[in-house]
């Protein structure tokens, strides 16, 4: 009997064991059936991860710990602002990948996402999961691209006490001008989704005056939005021959504007947006003061003028990483997207000219991003000046996303624009600095052109010192102008060039940028050229 009565306990408990573990191991429903079952939101949590994972092997290093120590850590209130669910609300799938995504934007989080935690009694209880970037950042950069070098000191603080406030002071040192700048940026002013921008730049041929106050639709179902702008800005520039300067011109200009907008927010997967306002927009040119190269002046124009504006959005996104990052979450807008704005400048508003200013853009996605994808983008814009076609631009542009595998992508990419009766100022041009890597930049001026580039880029696991990882790729680049040029230089033709490089994704510092580190091979072009072009520089993609 005292052998039955053991045995019976043992499994008494091995029983209960096992249904602990059933239990514990019970799935939580998935978002879907969340929302199915009219959940409602509880306890919100947030899990914040400083720069570096000391409880890991690899990162538990004092100058890792050190930096943890000095960084501050964002705030739960920051965080929770930019939640578009807070507790009481009915649980939505949708509104909670949305606010992945709005979190996801913030250049001081590394990554974001938001998970049920517990569900009882029709209550889920969710937590939000982020890491921090380092964003206190004492820098000495230089770049070369399209056979110049660029250099820049700056200090900048992109999550100021954790409260999502940027500050930056900073000196650099292009081919253009030299600039000393102060920025202040708040996304979330007073936890509000009002965003204000600052920059004041003293440059070396002018200076810069920068102030924007907006609301903007912050997220799909945003019902208003609202913003003012101030802009002035002197600068010299230049127009470019086959990569050096030819000419020049002093250029002031001053755009202000006002809007509101309105919506009905997201029905049926569509977002409809209008918008109305008012635009101050002027340009004077001038000559250079002790200029050395000859003078070549657009013409000026004042426009100023009432608008009114119309947005299509379609709800659809897809996330996914190794695209244009390295082993990061990425969010890519794959649905429709068309807007139009339509003003009438007059004489009567303080216009120099009557004139209809317009712009049209749209843009679709095709596939699925973790598979195949195409993305096309196209825009048109321009005026009719006194009953004349004036400054008209139509640009396209198609990406091509191959997943070969998870370390391999192939990429292809093709943009154009053909412009007509183009402002002097607003001519297109062709270079190391804008894509066509092996030459030297501004090397062609038209009014049109057309660049190629095909891509296979990797993916590595190399993680040296936990700070960065590393990608590389082999590329190729074909393109070309066309049309007028105010020098008088005749199209270079079609070029080619191909190279290879590493890409370098800082995993611990603020922002999402690629350093390009890349050798590019011109096949074309004439005798001054270089054989190849050495370029490093910083980008906001792969």
């Amino acid at each position: 009997m005292l052998r039955i009565a053991k045995i019976t306990v043992v499994l008494s408990g091995l029983l209960f064991l096992a249904a602990s573990l059933s239990m514990a191991e019970e799935p939580l429903p998935s978002p879907a059936e969340l929302e199915a079952m009219g959940a409602v939101i509880g306890e919100i949590t947030y899990d914040k991860k400083n720069v570096f994972d000391t409880t890991l092997p690899g990162e538990n290093k004092s100058l890792f710990r050190l930096a943890n120590r000095w960084h501050a850590v964002t705030r739960d209130s920051t965080i929770r602002q930019q939640l578009l669910v807070a507790p009481g609300d009915r649980y939505s799938k949708r509104l909670i990948e949305e606010s992945e995504r709005l979190l996801r934007k913030n250049v001081y989080l590394y990554d974001a996402s938001i998970e049920a935690v517990k569900v009882e009694n029709g209550v889920v209880d969710i937590r939000v999961r982020t890491r921090d970037l380092w964003t206190l950042m004492p820098s000495i950069s230089l770049s070369r691209s399209g056979g110049e070098n660029r250099s820049g000191v700056k200090i900048s603080e992109r999550n100021l006490l954790g409260t999502g406030t940027s500050l930056r002071l900073g000196f650099k040192d292009t081919v253009d001008r030299e600039s000393l700048s102060f920025q202040f940026y708040d996304r979330n002013l007073g936890r509000s989704w009002t965003s204000l921008f600052l920059e004041l730049a003293d440059n070396s041929d002018g200076h810069t005056t920068d102030a924007q106050l907006v609301r903007p639709f912050y997220a799909l179902d945003t019902r208003r939005a609202a913003g003012v702008t101030f802009l002035e800005n002197t600068s010299e520039q230049s127009f470019y021959e086959l990569g050096n300067r030819a000419a020049e011109y002093a250029e002031d200009v001053e755009f202000h504007s006002a809007f509101v907008g309105w919506s009905a927010g997201l029905k049926d997967g569509w977002v409809r947006r209008w918008t109305a306002g008012v635009v101050y927009d002027e340009h004077k040119f001038f000559g250079v003061i002790n200029g050395t190269l000859p003078q070549l002046i657009p013409s000026d124009r004042t426009l100023v003028y009432p608008f009114i504006g119309f947005e299509l959005l379609q709800d659809k996104f897809e996330e996914t990483s190794n695209r244009d990052q390295i082993d990061r979450t990425e969010d890519f807008y794959m649905g429709v997207r068309l807007s139009a704005s339509l003003g009438f400048a007059s004489e009567t508003f303080g216009s120099d000219r009557e004139s209809i200013v317009y712009r049209v853009d749209a843009s679709r996605g095709f596939g699925s991003i973790d598979k195949k994808a195409l993305i096309l983008a196209s825009s048109i814009s321009g005026r009719v000046d006194e009953g004349s076609s004036k400054n008209n631009e139509l640009s396209l542009s198609a990406s091509y996303y191959n997943q070969i595998s998870n370390k391999r992508l192939f990429f292809m990419t093709l943009a154009g624009s053909h412009g007509e009766d183009l402002d002097m100022d607003n001519l297109v041009d062709i270079g190391g600095d804008n894509g066509l890597r092996g030459y030297p930049l501004r090397y062609q001026t038209g009014d049109s052109k057309l660049l190629f580039t095909v891509e296979e880029r990797y993916f590595t696991d190399w993680y040296p010192l936990k700070i960065a990882r590393v990608g590389g790729a082999v590329f190729a680049d074909v393109g070309r102008t066309w049309g007028s040029n105010p020098l008088g230089t005749e199209p270079v033709g079609w070029l080619k060039n191909v190279g290879f490089g590493l890409r370098l994704v800082p995993t611990r510092a603020s922002g999402r940028d690629v350093i390009h580190i890349d050798f590019a091979f011109p096949l074309d072009g004439d005798v001054s050229i270089d054989s190849f072009q050495f370029i490093i520089e910083t980008k906001a993609s792969f």
